[in-house]
């Protein structure tokens, strides 16, 4: 990690080197720049069997059957600043399908 000199925000690596998101400060590269993400592969579970019949209904058109009720749910599947995700499934055919805010 690096820290811009001027503000102490954290820098990027960019085309000129490592670049200050917040005031646009620039250090030079000197060599190579590595940089590594390393992110866990997981399962998520949509929806379990037994919960369907708890799970609130609405008025949604399944895009498979065009059946008019569908389950619905949220999770939150990215970070916390972004929406979260709308699941659907279909009351008729089990097509689930989600929506995004």
């Amino acid at each position: 990690m690096q820290f811009c000199p001027k503000c102490r925000s954290l820098m990027i690596p960019s085309e000129e080197g490592m670049k200050c998101r917040k005031c646009g400060f620039v250090m030079k590269k000197e060599g190579k720049i590595v940089s590594r993400i390393e992110s866990e592969e997981r399962e998520i579970p949509v929806i379990e069997e037994d919960v369907r019949g708890t799970l609130p209904t609405v008025n949604a058109k399944c895009p498979e059957c065009g059946n008019t009720k569908a389950y619905w749910w949220t999770r939150q599947l990215r970070s916390a600043d972004e929406p979260e995700v709308r699941f659907f499934k279909c009351t008729a055919c089990g097509k689930v399908w989600r929506e995004y805010s």
